[in-house]
């Protein structure tokens, strides 16, 4: 775990305008303290567009990842650790409820949009959250166009969205191996049987 530079202190009264202006690392050292809260980091789409123009204008190599993290385990933790390894920031695109439950049926997610994003944020290794709504996440790949795009190894790379979008502009494709014995689906069906 790394810890945040001592001497370094912001007042909740600064102005969100204000918390733009300091450099990531800050931002992520004082979310680790508990400066910070969850929504600096979970950006709408038009927030999220602010965010990787200051990242590209900074030199910073963009990697991104998405998926629904409805009930977290820490294969997904270690999952994301590895995504911001590829990447100077790390942007997780999150599937909104309508999206899960279009893709996993209507009994899912279990906890709300709002709930995922925000446990997310929470993570050292995550940059910014954006939700997405629609049932993949092309769309907002093509608008962040991320340097690195980062997958579970469990998805054969010819079926990764998003990919030629990455590969078209110089940006790589990495399939992250997948922590076995962990899986939201399973946790869920273990927690019906009781």
């Amino acid at each position: 775990m790394r810890l945040p530079p001592a001497a370094l202190h912001v007042s909740r009264e600064i102005p969100d305008e204000g918390r733009w202006n300091l450099p990531p690392a800050a931002r992520v050292a004082l979310r680790g303290r508990h400066q910070l809260q969850e929504d600096d980091v979970i950006l709408d789409a038009a927030e999220l567009e602010a965010f990787v123009r200051e990242q590209r204008a900074r030199g910073r190599r963009i990697a991104f990842t998405n998926g629904v993290f409805d009930i977290l385990h820490p294969g997904h933790l270690r999952y994301l650790q590895a995504a911001r390894a590829h990447g100077d920031v790390l942007i997780v695109g999150v599937n909104s409820d309508a999206s899960v439950r279009r893709n996993k049926g209507r009994d899912r997610p279990i906890n709300s949009e709002r709930e995922r994003a925000e446990v997310l944020a929470a993570f050292e290794c995550v940059d910014a959250v954006s939700v997405f709504d629609e049932d993949t996440p092309a769309d907002i790949i093509a608008r962040v166009q991320p340097d690195v795009l980062v997958k579970g190894a469990d998805w054969p790379t010819d079926q990764i969205v998003g990919r030629e979008t990455v590969e078209a502009r110089g940006g790589v494709v990495i399939r992250e191996p997948v922590e076995r014995g962990y899986s939201t689906s399973a946790i869920i069906e273990k927690v019906r049987s009781l």
